[in-house]
């Protein structure tokens, strides 16, 4: 197995800003629109490039994703971005009926999710999109972990058909996973081979995981790490054959456990192979304002607490065989 170590720190905004940009150079029918958070959601380039493929919609959220159907009729495919608490708890109306009912290409790419939002505080920090819109027939959900994987999915879903919700996040974030790995959507990646338990983990909480399973090895813990990118379809298989394999597992997101990476993960297990399931999750709270990786440890979020989850469900296991 490839070892996977950080190359450096960026956020993952920035790597949806290049693959919007590359995208946008070779393929013609991408526009992009933006409700009045274009420097944050790093839209610049493609803006400067591109000039009369860009729609500023202001603040008026709704309005924008209406747009964005109507644009998918004459062939365009629009990608709306903001803050993911805009992208989807203020408009779900709009994306269940106008663009999922309706089964309309739109790809909404939503930036400043989870709590490393950090110290915009908790009226901000949504930790229900991804439950929002897993449940929403038609609609594919993806979650990146760092720079390269938002640059390269922000290129592959111009080709998905049909509608997409892309997270990623604020602050500056390890940078490992190889520039040069293609986006397969709905196929996860194994990080690290493990005999003893299966570590699943999501967007920026990978980066803790694959720290869990080192110091897990430490203790004579053998980890597999998988990256679960896309939530929405979920590899099952992948996930199957791990946990055969291992027997247990630990699922690690920044979103609450109900509806989120862990709630999907549980559905696979009790319909094809129960086995014992831990969640690294928000507990049923809302965040508040603070530091990104302060407000991790604070919220349980850190590799303490999925190394932790790992020992729990071990014994879980044991007790269980």
């Amino acid at each position: 197995m490839k070892t996977y170590t950080s190359t450096g720190m960026k956020d993952t905004r920035s790597g949806f800003g290049e693959g919007l940009l590359e995208v946008g150079r070779s393929n013609p029918r991408v526009v992009a629109m933006c409700a009045d958070l274009t420097g944050s959601l790093k839209m610049n380039a493609f803006i400067a490039e591109f000039p009369r493929r860009f729609l500023q919609a202001g603040i008026a959220e709704a309005n924008m994703i209406g747009v964005a159907a109507g644009m998918t009729i004459g062939g365009q495919i629009p990608f709306v971005g903001t803050f993911a608490n805009f992208a989807t708890g203020r408009v779900f109306d709009q994306i269940r009926q106008s663009v999922c009912y309706s089964g309309k290409n739109v790809k909404i790419c939503a930036s400043h999710s989870g709590l490393t939002l950090g110290e915009d505080g908790a009226s901000h920090q949504i930790l229900e999109d991804i439950a929002l819109m897993r449940s929403l027939p038609g609609m594919t959900v993806i979650n990146t972990c760092d720079f390269n994987q938002t640059k390269a999915a922000t290129m592959a879903i111009a080709d998905w058909e049909g509608p997409v919700y892309l997270r990623f996040g604020r602050p500056k974030m390890p940078v490992f996973m190889p520039e040069e790995m293609p986006f397969e959507i709905g196929k996860a990646i194994k990080l690290t081979e493990g005999q003893d338990v299966t570590i699943i983990a999501t967007g920026h909480l990978v980066w803790k995981a694959l720290k869990a399973s080192e110091q897990l090895k430490e203790k004579g813990i053998s980890a597999e790490v998988i990256n679960i990118h896309t939530i929405k379809p979920l590899d099952e298989k992948a996930i199957l054959d791990s946990v055969r394999k291992t027997g247990c597992v630990v699922t690690a997101e920044e979103h609450q456990r109900n509806g989120g990476l862990g709630e999907a993960v549980a559905q696979t297990l009790v319909s094809h192979y129960p086995a014992p399931l831990e969640m690294v999750a928000v507990n049923d709270t809302f965040g508040e304002s603070g530091s990104p990786e302060d407000l991790l440890v604070k919220y349980g979020l850190d590799t303490p607490n999925v190394v932790s989850a790992a020992e729990k469900v071990l014994q879980r296991k044991s007790v269980a065989v």
